[in-house]
């Protein structure tokens, strides 16, 4: 489950809980949103390894499912680069890190079939 809060006066209230993992594996990894906060990506793996893919209201902050993007195998950390332009993926156990583009309009990514060839990798972070 994803649970979407609001924040005020320096409290959090649950305002919402939406699956993730729609088919039970009950096993996600990791969260972001992107820098222009449209949209919320949230990692499966154990089972329909992938990303589930969220719109986030501007108004409201609750969430949409809008799609799901498979991923390689037992799908870890990943990361959406500081343009928002592309997310990589760390698919621990298919030894890869996967590149998708991120369509700036619906928020769907787009497999770019650039894959980097790592060994059980499980952490991606940018270095400024």
């Amino acid at each position: 489950m994803v649970t979407a809060f609001s924040y005020h006066n320096g409290q959090l209230k649950s305002i919402q809980y939406i699956p993730s993992d729609t088919v039970g594996a009950q096993g996600s990894a990791d969260i972001h949103i992107t820098p222009d906060g449209r949209f919320l990506y949230a990692s499966n793996r154990l089972e329909n390894d992938g990303l589930a893919i969220f719109s986030v209201d501007a108004n409201t902050g609750k969430l949409t499912r809008i799609g799901y993007q498979p991923t390689g195998i037992h799908p870890r950390n990943f990361i959406i680069t500081p343009n928002g332009k592309f997310l990589l993926v760390a698919n621990r156990d298919s030894n890869s890190i996967q590149v998708f583009s991120i369509n700036q309009e619906t928020g769907l990514l787009t497999d770019t079939g650039n894959t980097i060839a790592s060994s059980k990798p499980v952490c991606l972070k940018f270095v400024e």
